[in-house]
């Protein structure tokens, strides 16, 4: 039929919509993770423009959240990130062995182009290719589970092994809370030094060996005094610590005891009071869209101020209102905010394809031209 071959012909030839060949890709070396690990598999999604990059929380006990990362959050993820390299003695062209290619994520990949490491992976992820790996490649520093770590020089030391380990090796321990006896065996093994960094695909990097890696940080008591549930730019982690002038295992200037981390006791709900967006609408929106990209609570007060200079959120223990916390710095909600702006800019955009205007945009008949 004429008229079907023209439609084709304007379809193949002359449409303004992408094709699947047509469409930009971000592969796993395009994030910068392109290692082996035995918990996942390879699955491509569609991810959003407005999204730097989409990752999964690494749970532990429960089924992992999507968690999608804006591109307004880069910007402090980096300095965290740098913070923490700097603290732990890593330098410009120092080679970092990850044992977990997801770990790249919290820093995110530009973090460590812009700061001037290399890194490299397994090549399977098993004690067995970590021992070859520090070896043959001999790293500056590795990050990965403590435990995975200490056994793996273990591993080394009954394989006969160690004399080749390379001497004065960083470690840095992530994931899962620091287990303590790595300090003694990366000293004894090989004159290295342990760090604790803490964080997660949500926020980044939050802390390394107790020291604070951000300026968005709330510390709020728990019922049970010797712990604090743990706030980043107003929105809670779900983790609590012990908080103690004697300081961290790593080091004593840090005074959150990370390695000694539990779930917050309580649920936490984030309640804007005031935010600096002029309608209501747009926090509300932005309520939705952390609870879509991050897992996490957060409402609009019935009087909630508009147009104000600064946010002001409070945070609700779930069931226990009497016992809400008001966070109204402006640098503790700095994250808060950032969020907010990508909603801004989000809503700014123009929206061309279809499945957003939910409904077909109008096009010349190829039949009748």
């Amino acid at each position: 039929m004429e008229r079907l071959k023209q439609l084709r012909e304007y379809v193949e030839q002359f449409s303004t919509a992408p094709t699947l060949a047509d469409m930009p890709r971000r592969a796993l070396a395009d994030k910068g993770i392109a290692g082996p690990t035995g918990a996942h598999v390879i699955e491509e999604i569609h991810t959003p423009f407005n999204l730097a990059y989409v990752t999964v929380t690494t749970g532990t006990t429960a089924f992992q959240n999507l968690t999608g990362v804006t591109h307004h959050e880069l910007p402090d993820r980096e300095l965290a990130s740098a913070k923490a390299l700097e603290l732990s003695g890593i330098g410009q062209g120092d080679n970092i062995l990850f044992t977990y290619p997801p770990l790249v994520n919290v820093f995110s990949h530009k973090a460590l182009i812009d700061y001037g490491v290399e890194w490299s992976f397994l090549k399977a992820s098993s004690r067995d290719a970590l021992i070859l790996a520090l070896c043959e490649e001999r790293p500056r520093a590795v990050i990965g589970e403590s435990a995975f770590l200490n056994a793996a020089l273990n591993d080394a030391v009954k394989m006969g092994l160690a004399d080749l380990l390379p001497r004065g090796l960083i470690f840095i321990t992530a994931g899962t809370p620091l287990q303590t006896e790595l300090l003694e065996t990366a000293r004894q093994l090989v004159q290295g030094t342990v760090h604790d960094l803490y964080g997660c695909q949500e926020f980044g990097w939050i802390t390394l060996d107790g020291i604070e890696l951000r300026e968005d940080i709330t510390l709020i008591p728990s019922e049970k005094e010797e712990l604090y549930d743990l706030i980043v730019g107003g929105l809670p982690t779900g983790d609590a610590f012990p908080v103690t002038e004697a300081g961290h295992c790593c080091n004593r200037e840090g005074k959150i005891i990370t390695y000694a981390r539990v779930r917050a006791q309580e649920e936490y709900e984030t309640v804007i009071l005031a935010t600096t967006a002029g309608a209501r609408n747009t926090a509300e929106r932005l309520s939705k869209t952390i609870l879509r990209i991050k897992a996490k609570i957060v409402r609009t007060a019935p009087d909630m101020k508009l147009a104000a200079d600064k946010t002001a959120v409070a945070m609700v223990p779930y069931g226990k209102p009497q016992r809400q916390v008001i966070i109204d710095q402006a640098e503790k909600t700095r994250l808060l905010d950032v969020l907010l702006q990508a909603q801004k800019d989000y809503q700014m955009q123009n929206k061309t394809d279809p499945t957003w205007i939910k409904e077909s945009p109008p096009s010349p008949n190829p039949a009748e031209s």
